[in-house]
């Protein structure tokens, strides 16, 4: 662990707690919950942490973004957790719900960025998709003879014959997913926006049109787990499956990535950007906890040191594409002094 970072990071700390409410110690373990996709990256910190300090590594439980959030946001105590983590920003509404509950100081850390892949087992056909061939896969309504109407697609080639003539499978993340959040606007509503039947809807049938998956089987919700969506693709070949660059990085062996928009996923198109279909992590740490649970700043420290979040860092090995050199000063900056996020604008 980076030692001059962690000691700037107890005395900044310190300072930013004071203000804050603080509660008797009742627990001795940190504890985690939030986004499936930041779960691995949070797990391989909290059993490093767990090995190498004399604290015991923090129990984290994978429960969705936006169900983290609302854990998160019950307010402040040992009842409640630690940190949560996040695969989109934290929202306007979830600021309040925060807020209202008493939960006014919250230290947001950028940890790197994720790409959303669709991707398939390594035995089944090759695939290059446009946004627009998947929502026209994936939306609950598409146009049809110049009509919005429920979707009728069955087979990919369907839809474009340049696609496997084989039957639309898609397995994805539910609601409360921040992943499914990051494809609906990544993909779904950049799909649909150029297509002239949508463009002349009025703004809240445009939004439903574009943003509501089918439910007639060809999209099926697999629930939080990601390994779960790997396992049925490993499982039957021809489906896909829509989850973080981390799970199919660490399962290249057993998966591969389709091309969206001519690109294929990877550290370098995610990176430069050439990868459309990218969005940024985060955790988001409780600072009334800081001083209150045992190890708590010992493990952010370790979180947002270079040894995890640098290139070549230890995350970096498990598919998160690291922050620029400036940014994660800044992000260090931020962690270290406990700075308190703004409000979110949406």
């Amino acid at each position: 662990m980076n030692k001059t970072f962690l000691a700037g990071l107890a005395v900044g700390t310190a300072l930013a707690a004071v203000s804050g409410p603080a509660f008797a110690q009742s627990r001795d373990q940190i504890q985690i919950v939030g986004s499936s996709t930041v779960f691995p990256y949070t797990q391989a910190v909290a059993e490093n942490f767990g090995n190498e300090s004399d604290f015991k590594a923090p129990v984290v439980e994978s429960t969705g973004t936006g169900g983290g959030m609302q854990i998160f946001c019950q307010g402040v105590g040992p009842n409640t957790p630690d940190i949560t983590g996040a695969s989109r920003a934290m929202k306007a509404s979830e600021f309040e719900l925060c807020k209202t509950n008493g939960v006014t100081d919250v230290t947001e850390v950028l940890l790197g960025y994720d790409a959303l892949s669709f991707a398939s087992s390594v035995e089944g056909p090759d695939m290059s998709v446009t946004k627009e061939q998947l929502f026209k896969a994936l939306a609950a309504e598409v146009p049809v003879d110049g009509e919005i109407k429920a979707n009728p697609y069955t087979n990919w080639s369907e839809i474009d014959s340049s696609l496997p003539n084989e039957p639309i499978l898609v397995y994805g993340p539910p609601p409360t997913s921040g992943t499914r959040d990051a494809f609906v606007e990544l993909v779904m509503e950049e799909g649909c926006a150029e297509l002239p039947e949508i463009k002349a809807l009025d703004k809240d049938r445009h939004k439903s049109v574009c943003q509501r998956m089918r439910g007639d089987g060809k999209f099926v919700e697999a629930g939080e787990n990601d390994n779960l969506i790997v396992q049925r693709l490993e499982s039957d070949k021809n489906a896909f499956g829509i989850f973080g660059y981390s799970f199919l990085y660490e399962n290249q062996d057993k998966l591969k990535g389709a091309a969206v928009d001519g690109v294929a996923p990877s550290e370098q198109t995610v990176e430069s950007g050439e990868y459309a279909v990218s969005r940024p992590l985060f955790i988001y740490i409780k600072n009334a906890h800081r001083n209150a649970i045992p190890g708590l700043n010992e493990f952010v420290a370790e979180y947002a040191s270079d040894e995890a979040l640098a290139p070549g860092g230890y995350l970096s090995e498990r598919g998160l594409v690291p922050l620029k050199p400036e940014k994660l000063k800044e992000v260090q900056d931020a962690v270290t002094n406990g700075k308190s996020m703004e409000a979110p604008q949406s």
